[in-house]
């Protein structure tokens, strides 16, 4: 195994640009993509050789980018041995997770990646997004959530139909108008999260078919389990999927006897954490 680029993932070739050497050579240049990604909401793996023995294909310092699509920048080595550190990346991006792996580059007949005679060992760092908490309805509990939300790092866009409830909420985006519009504006990703605190069923029947339509993993509803039971089958009616309102929890938060609006909103967030940490 070498350092030709042609024995790296097919997909890296591309993403060199004009350039390959610059990024094969350079970590500066790969760290300056990182942070591009970062910035565009792209979730990204770094993959980076941190120690190694003998005869190997990179040296410690050397590093790889890895999106969610697959597809790859810089090399680690290429081959059989860089696919592998592809597909390990994946799973951390799934997970959230930072992982080391080692491998001998010994004999293939026994299940290493390389003939190269030595060890590599790498350090998988997932960059994802910050989380998005979209907040619909910003009366007390609304306004509580998006304090909340706020202390605890997230990004929050709040949206209300009543404009006049939005001068009071302080998130880094406030909508009003449509649902739509709000949507339209600010479009939620696979890393949002959005908590619904609405005032009645009619509002979340018109609002939901907008949001399910959405990448959104989860949407959480506030609300008894009689009015989720109600929203749901109208949505029914109305020609929703049962698959698609799968995704909505309802009522959200977890279980703490919350009464006040900063009680209510501990149990809400407490929720979207798990959820963000697969618990």
């Amino acid at each position: 195994m070498g350092t030709d680029p042609d024995g790296a993932n097919p997909t890296t070739r591309a993403s060199l640009g004009s350039d390959p050497d610059e990024v094969w050579s350079r970590p500066m240049t790969i760290l300056r993509e990182l942070v591009d990604a970062v910035e565009a909401r792209r979730p990204v793996v770094l993959a980076t050789v941190v120690d190694s023995a003998r005869s190997v294909p990179r040296r410690p310092g050397s590093k790889m980018l890895v999106y969610a699509d697959g597809s790859t920048s810089g090399s680690i080595g290429g081959g059989e041995m860089e696919a592998r550190v592809v597909a390990e990346s994946l799973e951390a991006l799934t997970t959230r997770s930072p992982r080391r792996l080692t491998y001998s580059l010994l004999d293939p007949r026994t299940g290493d990646p390389g003939v190269c005679g030595g060890e590599v060992e790498l350090y998988l760092e997932p960059h994802m997004p910050v989380t998005t908490v979209y907040v619909i309805g910003i009366g007390h509990v609304g306004r509580a959530v998006i304090e909340l939300a706020h202390w605890l790092g997230y990004r929050v866009v709040a949206w209300d139909d009543r404009a006049e409830l939005t001068e009071a909420a302080d998130a880094d985006v406030v909508l009003s108008g449509t649902i739509a519009e709000a949507l339209a504006a600010e479009p939620p990703d696979a890393q949002s999260r959005v908590v619904m605190v609405t005032r009645n069923v009619d509002l979340d029947v018109m609002i939901l078919p907008a949001l399910l339509a959405t990448p959104v993993p989860t949407i959480g509803l506030m609300g008894s389990n009689r009015r989720w039971a109600t929203t749901r089958a109208k949505l029914v009616e109305a020609g929703v999927a049962e698959a698609d309102l799968d995704r909505v929890h309802s009522p959200i938060g977890v279980e703490i006897a919350a009464e006040t609006p900063s009680e209510i909103a501990v149990s809400i967030l407490a929720e979207v954490i798990g959820l963000e940490r697969g618990a």
